[in-house]
């Protein structure tokens, strides 16, 4: 059967306001990558991201002029700004029909798997800030295990597939001009620090420190796809990228385990929630209730808070008999 995948590509995004041990693996190879785990994809895109910077609905168009041909399709951007309310885009608004999405246990498409696996981009770890590839690694493993220790969710595994040494990053190849060949991709990819999306995107200097985008696969008739029939769209598997012009730190400034966790917390289905507000007297910002998957980065956070179980436990605790 011909498989077609819809970028559903909720392009979460975690913005800054004023306000089982699992070791760190050396880099794999592309053959050892390239395995049932993995699926690929053609990228063939050549398109100034210059001239996009700033304008969603031209990125969004011109994205999926390059996606034509691998029957993929850019649908919906959920951005959160650092002021105000966020936007959201729509390419092809489909009303009120459910935009929520999660992934199918054993779901054929996925090599029946009933783990969730993630991979880690071993070329894009370091930061500008000083940042070594071991210390936002180490980060990044520690953020999945966090979340794969919330017990609600015994049955859900989360395996590491390691560091590729080899560009990882589906939407990264889209945006980059005449990027051309095959892709490979799994579940969830922490595809390194770099600005090449975000400047793609909103221009250098947004505020957005991490960016989440959600692919879900289509039906034969170009529909997306609903194989367990829970209303939710089938998810293929979720890109996350950190933006590498802020001034990233261990423990410190922006902590890359607390942005790591907030976006694994995407990548695993969870949306953001919390009410925003703003103190007058000193201007910063701050969320009700305070919890991990707040739109904004408020302080270090490396620990699951209330909120945020229960939103795991409402996507996970039945898992694999969803």
């Amino acid at each position: 059967m011909k498989r077609n995948i819809l970028c559903f590509a909720i392009l979460l995004l975690f913005v800054t306001f004023s306000c089982s041990d699992q070791d760190v693996q050396t880099p794999g190879t592309k053959e050892a990558f390239n395995s049932e785990r993995l699926r690929s994809a053609d990228v063939n895109t050549n398109y100034s991201s210059a001239r996009l910077a700033g304008d969603l609905e031209s990125f969004l168009s011109t994205v999926n002029e390059s996606l034509i041909s691998n029957n993929l399709q850019l649908s919906v951007i959920e951005a959160y700004a650092a002021e105000g309310e966020g936007v959201v885009v729509y390419f092809n608004n489909r009303g009120n029909k459910q935009l929520s999405a999660d992934f199918v246990p054993g779901d054929p498409r996925r090599g029946g798997f009933l783990d969730i696996a993630f991979a880690r981009d071993g070329t894009e770890g370091a930061t500008s800030s000083g940042l070594a590839q071991g210390d936002t690694d180490a980060a990044i493993l520690s953020a999945m295990n966090t979340w794969d220790e919330v017990t609600c969710s015994d049955g859900l595994i989360i395996t590491n597939l390691g560091a590729s040494d080899f560009d990882l990053g589906y939407v990264e190849a889209l945006v980059t001009d005449g990027a051309e060949g095959s892709f490979f991709f799994t579940d969830i990819m922490h595809s390194g620090f770099n600005t090449t999306v975000t400047d793609a995107i909103y221009g250098p200097g947004s505020n957005v420190l991490g960016v989440t985008f959600t692919f879900i696969w289509l039906d034969d008739d170009g529909n997306p796809s609903d194989i367990d029939n829970n209303g939710k769209d089938d998810v293929a598997f979720r890109d996350i990228y950190y933006n590498d012009e802020y001034s990233w730190a261990i423990g410190n400034n922006i902590d890359v385990e607390t942005v790591v966790l907030h976006e694994a917390g995407h990548g695993l289905s969870q949306a953001h929630f919390g009410k925003l507000f703003q103190t007058e007297s000193n201007g910063k910002f701050h969320f009700a209730p305070r919890a991990v998957m707040n739109a904004g980065y408020t302080g270090i956070q490396t620990s699951i808070k209330r909120t945020d179980r229960a939103g795991h436990c409402s996507n996970w605790s039945s898992w694999p008999n969803n």
